[in-house]
């Protein structure tokens, strides 16, 4: 209980660090959230490197993304994604309805714009560990109530 509340804190620092010592054109360019999404991405590769030291060989893709909703996903954020869905064509979307890093957050609408700086070390988080896995994917988050993310 206590490592997760350290995340949490943790997780919410680094989010106002990156943006406080930001200048304003990096904020309206985005690149807050492209240094948050680069530093989910190198911690990404070093958590599935860890993870994955002593598991066989995955048979393909779904194994894969099977793998990120169950193991990866609980032993970061203490619980499994909730639902997962794939088009067989390559595009899967992962949805957690209580997702931990939002959960602080009013349940209102009023701070969905700000939803963005929250999930994007997240992104980073499952693109650094799909690249590690050899795959190369494009991951964005969509949030359309609070706390629940896609």
């Amino acid at each position: 209980m206590a490592d997760e509340a350290l995340f949490l804190l943790l997780h919410n620092e680094m989010v106002s660090g990156v943006y406080k010592s930001a200048e304003q054109g990096e904020v309206e360019n985005g690149r807050c959230i492209t240094k948050l999404e680069n530093m989910g991405f190198r911690v990404g590769q070093g958590l599935i490197e860890r993870f994955t030291k002593d598991t066989a060989r995955f048979k393909d893709e779904l194994d894969i993304m099977k793998f990120i909703c169950k193991d990866f996903w609980t032993t970061v954020f203490k619980k499994q994604i909730d639902n997962l869905r794939t088009n067989h064509q390559g595009i899967y979307v992962l949805q957690d309805n209580k997702f931990r890093l939002l959960t602080q957050m009013s349940a209102g609408k009023q701070y969905l714009e700000h939803a963005s700086k929250y999930l994007a070390f997240t992104c980073g988080l499952i693109r650094g560990g799909l690249s590690n896995l050899g795959i190369k994917s494009i991951v964005t988050a969509e949030v359309s109530s609070m706390p629940a993310c896609m």
